[in-house]
């Protein structure tokens, strides 16, 4: 019985022009090396299975090639090529940095640099998952990195190029890898299939490639257990059953239901999914990304980054044309916040159930939003506008009463709202000294006072109030707010806040800031939950909303703390040792340290 080898290793590129999905990369690589203009040092990075390894190692095998072709290719049969093909090459060496990342393993590497190669032009070292060497390996790597012997090449490969330092970074050639699209993952597997004699329907690869996510590898090994599973006959049903995956039919007719309200069709067809042993967050996960898709077919220029197999393409056109946009945007804004909270959810067959019931009630969410056709969208701010009221009538033959103190103007204020974008008039009152006087001149009839004028003009239709003036902060006063406002707290039962307002003491600090000491912590979160109620007697009583009070504890000598609250952790060790003999008996014996 032969072994058995996985299509990931059986079927891995030997040359640059078998390279998937890499073009760019390989190209440059051909012509570096045709017109000898090769770096020193090279950094492949990129996703993990889309062919660094591969392109290193080709690299290295046609550099040392001795009938390299015009294009730039090896030749697979001179001697050096023939000993790389078996693995026998001395001018190769990988390190995996993985696991050999420290300081000694990197020494030993440096130490083979200094001897030239036996045969061929250069000695090529591979380090794989390069980002895993510490920090004291890739300092003692820097100078050799950056000044090699002539013959040496470093090709150093990374998924994660971030964690690589910036001085290894600077001596390196960069090359970006891709992901493998879902188009050219495909091809490769037709011909793979061809030449292994497998029957596989095109929906099936694709839809292995849209599972593998641009990584090759993961599409090999895939195809390899799907064979397996099917023995030799790929089908897009088998192939769904192996993957896991929910078929996009159940997508289809369930946005079908939930734009259509029909919510008891919905939950039924959910619980047909969950029957088929699917989880909650696969079945969010795979809606989120079917309205994605429908949402990029809107539009005929981005349609192309349809993720789907060839067979839902026409059904995907379809439903964009029939769902609006803003049903879409929200509603992937709705399983997107459900996705994220579907791990702290405790009951989440629920939580899956309560996603759907947004989405059923959101069409009708978004047609109550709409005002003309336009969608309204909620603002939140800070700021206070005016309000409308009805344009009041300049009074010119007025003048004010030397006895009034109140002056009432007529702002106009331009605010955009909803429908329209018209002046808002706002009624602003602003307190006035006794002697301050605005004249008007009379054209006729006798002088009104202003307030009088626009109550008799307007009537009850305006509340016009006089503005008060605010009171100093005094002491007496104080004290006797707060003691009312402590005997309100009595008849309310609050017992505990009645008692700390009793003993609290008042000092006021300057007009509109006041102390309140109180003698523990306790004490304090009393004061601290009545704050804000005490605080609006407190503006009524002195008509000042400016006023603000500051809690301070008084520490008390009465007050017994705790022993354990006192003692500091070398404290509490020497307390617990002197209890306990035998604690320090152990300590000596096992040789330990204690850190305090």
């Amino acid at each position: 019985m032969e072994n058995f080898v996985v299509s990931a290793r059986k079927y891995r590129p030997q040359n640059f022009n078998t390279v998937v999905g890499q073009s760019h990369i390989t190209t440059t690589l051909k012509n570096a090396i045709l017109n000898n203009h090769l770096a020193h040092a090279f950094l492949f990075c990129g996703p993990r299975g889309v062919g660094k390894t591969t392109c290193a190692r080709i690299l290295a095998k046609t550099i040392n090639c001795t009938n390299i072709t015009k294009d730039g290719e090896a030749c697979n049969k001179c001697e050096s090529c023939v000993s790389f093909e078996k693995g026998a090459s001395l001018n190769i060496h990988e390190l995996d940095a993985a696991s050999n990342n420290s300081v000694d393993d990197i020494r030993s590497l440096v130490e083979q640099v200094r001897f030239a190669p036996q045969a061929g032009k250069y000695k090529v070292y591979i380090v794989d998952e390069v980002h895993m060497l510490s920090t004291s390996a890739f300092n003692a790597f820097l100078k050799t990195l950056e000044e090699p012997p002539p013959y040496a090449i470093f090709i150093l490969a990374t998924t994660e190029k971030h964690k690589i330092l910036p001085t290894i970074l600077s001596r390196c050639q960069i090359f970006d890898f891709k992901r493998i699209t879902s188009n050219d993952t495909v091809e490769h597997l037709e011909e793979i299939i061809e030449k292994e004699h497998i029957k596989a329907e095109k929906n099936a690869l694709q839809l292995i490639a849209q599972k593998s996510e641009g990584c090759m590898r993961d599409a090999l090994s895939i195809l390899d257990k799907i064979v397996s599973f099917t023995n030799g006959e790929l089908t897009y049903a088998n192939t769904l059953e192996h993957l896991n995956i929910l078929d996009e039919g159940y997508f289809f007719k369930l946005i079908d239901f939930l734009t259509a309200q029909d919510l008891t069709s919905a939950m039924l067809l959910y619980e047909e999914i969950n029957q088929k042993g699917f989880e909650g967050d696969m079945v969010l996960y795979g809606l989120a990304s079917f309205i994605r898709n429908i949402l990029v077919c809107k539009d005929p220029a981005s349609a192309h980054l349809l993720e789907s197999i060839e067979g839902w393409r026409e059904q995907y056109a379809a439903a964009a044309k029939k769902i609006s946009t803003p049903y879409l945007i929200s509603a992937l804004n709705i399983l997107n916040e459900a996705e994220i909270q579907f791990k702290m959810a405790r009951n989440k067959r629920l939580h899956v159930e309560l996603a759907l019931i947004k989405l059923n009630f959101l069409q009708q969410a978004i047609e109550l939003s709409l005002d003309d056709s336009q969608i309204v969208k909620k603002k939140l701010v800070d700021a206070h506008y005016p309000i409308r009221i009805k344009k009041i009538v300049p009074l010119s033959n007025i003048v004010v009463n030397k006895e009034a103190k109140l002056v009432i103007e007529t702002v106009t204020v331009t605010t955009t709202s909803v429908n329209e974008a018209a002046p808002i008039l706002e009624t602003r009152t602003t307190p006035q000294k006794p002697t301050e006087l605005i004249p008007v001149v009379s054209t006729s009839g006798p002088k009104v006072n202003l307030l009088a004028a626009l109550q008799q003009k307007y009537g009850s239709e305006y509340n016009i109030q006089e503005v008060k003036e605010s009171k100093p902060l005094d002491i007496v006063s104080l004290q006797k707010c707060w003691d009312e406002y402590t005997e309100y707290l009595e008849t309310t039962n609050k017992h505990s806040s009645t008692g700390t307002f009793k003993i609290a003491q008042l000092f006021i600090e300057d007009e509109v800031h006041f102390t309140v000491t109180v003698p523990a912590l306790t004490a304090q979160k009393f004061v601290e939950i009545e704050r804000m109620n005490v605080l609006e007697k407190i503006w009524e009583t002195f008509q000042n909303r400016a006023i603000q009070f500051s809690i301070l504890i008084e520490a008390s000598e009465k007050e017994d703390v705790p022993l354990h609250l006192r003692l500091n952790s070398k404290q509490k060790f020497e307390r617990i040792a002197s209890q306990y003999p035998l604690l320090n008996h152990l300590k000596t014996r096992l040789n330990l340290e204690v850190y305090f």
